[in-house]
């Protein structure tokens, strides 16, 4: 069974093509990669799997792709390969471990564990309504607003307007200001306008919802969105993370690739494509080997345990509602419990895919969002899970 084939609709950002445990004491044993050649399961072998994944980086013109394989204790596989650039196939450009890759809308999953921390806190509850806290922008906002939460926010359930095409963003007025209060103009625009109209489905995929959410975390902690990240993931549990494009400061990280003119292009990550009034739905950018230690605390909390967030906790991101909880898109059934989400503006792809019942977590990351890339990125993750349960 092709497990990501699973779920009816995740969504991703946007396209470029279209216009409780103390955490002092125990956090980094928590969170420790148990990376060697030795912790490789004995079904498969780390060089089987790259010769799989090279031949398909081929057939999907993928400059250069990560992928890991977690269980709750270990981690299996970690392995990147290729090149940072199309174009530079060097030793300066060849892949590592510590490379930075666009995770796009999986940064859902972080915003949405963010959320969580708060609520563990007290310092909001999930059935938050935003005009609670912003009462100020009531009377200028579409009535059928008045009763958002935060929850409907972070599970697409409240009815703003997708986002999920540069198009949508290109017909904004001009904001100005820092990015919060760039993001502060955006969300009462969002709310003067219309609700998204309803499509028959449970949700209604929105980027721009995670933005008004985002508000939402901002008012109750008195800090901005980026300064709870960086709270969060680095100071607490010492993770490397960028916002924006993993060569937006640094030249030598992996450059994002789409179709121009017919041929694969490495971008720079100075280019106007610009996700910043989206930040909380869709752009932060990690090392492999940091974002397989945000999932396994996602793994480890999913079966039982509790260590940054509550077991509870991470039971309701990943599966408190239906088809789509916080961050997370999901299957909750007698036959098996899965979570996973997909990501990319365009220009990189992220897939990761939670197997609750079996304990395992499977992650791929890529610099290229072309149909040919996910299709290749499908049949290489296809070869993790049989090489896995074999």
């Amino acid at each position: 069974m092709n497990f990501h084939q699973t779920f009816k609709s995740i969504i991703n950002i946007t396209s470029i093509n279209s216009s409780c445990i103390t955490k002092k004491t125990s956090l980094l044993v928590l969170i420790t990669l148990h990376v060697s050649s030795m912790a490789i399961a004995q079904s498969f072998k780390t060089s089987e799997i790259n010769k799989i994944a090279d031949s398909l980086m081929t057939a999907g013109e993928i400059p250069e792709v990560g992928y890991a394989v977690i269980k709750p204790n270990r981690i299996l596989l970690v392995e990147t390969l290729g090149f940072h650039r199309s174009d530079l196939k060097n030793a300066k450009n060849a892949a590592k471990l510590s490379d930075y890759f666009h995770l796009a809308s999986n940064t859902k999953a972080i915003t949405g564990f963010i959320a969580g921390h708060m609520v563990e806190q007290g310092k909001v509850h999930w059935e938050t309504r935003f005009f609670d806290l912003f009462p100020e922008m009531k009377e200028e906002s579409n009535p059928a607003f008045y009763n958002i939460s935060l929850a409907d926010l972070l599970s697409h359930r409240a009815k703003i307007q997708p986002y999920t095409s540069g198009s949508e963003y290109k017909s904004l007025p001009e904001f100005t200001g820092d990015p919060s209060g760039k993001r502060t103009q955006f969300v009462k625009h969002i709310l003067k306008g219309s609700p998204a109209q309803n499509t028959g489905e449970p949700y209604i995929y929105s980027n721009a919802g995670y933005s008004v959410a985002a508000l939402m975390l901002e008012k109750t902690s008195n800090k901005t969105w980026e300064a709870l990240v960086e709270e969060v993931l680095h100071k607490e549990l010492t993770l490397n993370y960028k916002l924006g494009w993993p060569n937006k400061s640094d030249m030598n990280q992996p450059w994002g690739h789409s179709i121009e003119n017919d041929k694969l292009t490495p971008l720079p990550g100075n280019m106007k494509y610009n996700l910043a009034l989206g930040e909380p739905a869709g752009d932060i950018s990690m090392p492999l080997t940091d974002y397989a230690k945000f999932i396994q605390l996602n793994l480890k909390g999913l079966i039982g345990e509790n260590n940054y967030l509550k077991s509870s906790t991470y039971n309701f991101l990943h599966y408190g509602i239906k088809d789509y909880a916080i961050g997370w898109g999901n299957v909750n059934s007698d036959q098996e419990q899965l979570s996973e989400h997909v990501g990319s503006a365009g220009t990189f792809y992220s897939y990761t895919l939670i197997d609750k019942r079996n304990q395992i977590a499977y992650i791929i990351l890529a610099n290229s969002g072309t149909e040919r890339a996910k299709k290749a990125i499908n049949e290489l993750l296809d070869n993790l899970i049989n090489k896995v349960s074999n």
